[in-house]
């Protein structure tokens, strides 16, 4: 029943911005906090960002702090990130997180691919 669909990944140039969506269903979405994480094959998950379940609190890592953004919206069930002045090292396989101790749920991923 527990549903995390991500969208909005694709191949970019650097320098470009690209938006994910990761939309939810089956659970409470604006009791959980949901954060962004990301994979490179042969590296361990990067957590990215991170932003409270009213939205009022986030917080990102210092590989991408000032060039994403993370938001919510709780009506829409949606988190988002929004990532401008992509760079190669953004390459990787994007995972949006639901958490609410000691659950967490995951999504299936979305590609993002900087390359000029």
């Amino acid at each position: 029943e527990v549903s995390m669909v991500e969208s909005g990944g694709g191949f970019v140039q650097p320098g470009a911005s690209l938006r994910l969506s990761c939309e939810a269903s089956g659970f409470s979405f604006s009791s959980y906090a949901m954060s962004w994480l990301r994979k490179v094959p042969g590296k361990g998950l990067e957590w990215v960002s991170g932003i409270s379940n009213s939205g009022n609190v986030t917080n990102y890592a210092d590989s991408v702090k000032g060039r994403f953004t993370i938001s919510r919206d709780n009506a829409k069930n949606t988190v988002y990130l929004e990532m401008n002045n992509l760079k190669p090292e953004d390459t990787a396989t994007y995972y949006c997180n639901a958490v609410k101790v000691p659950t967490i749920y995951w999504g299936q991923g979305t590609q993002v691919t900087v390359s000029s």
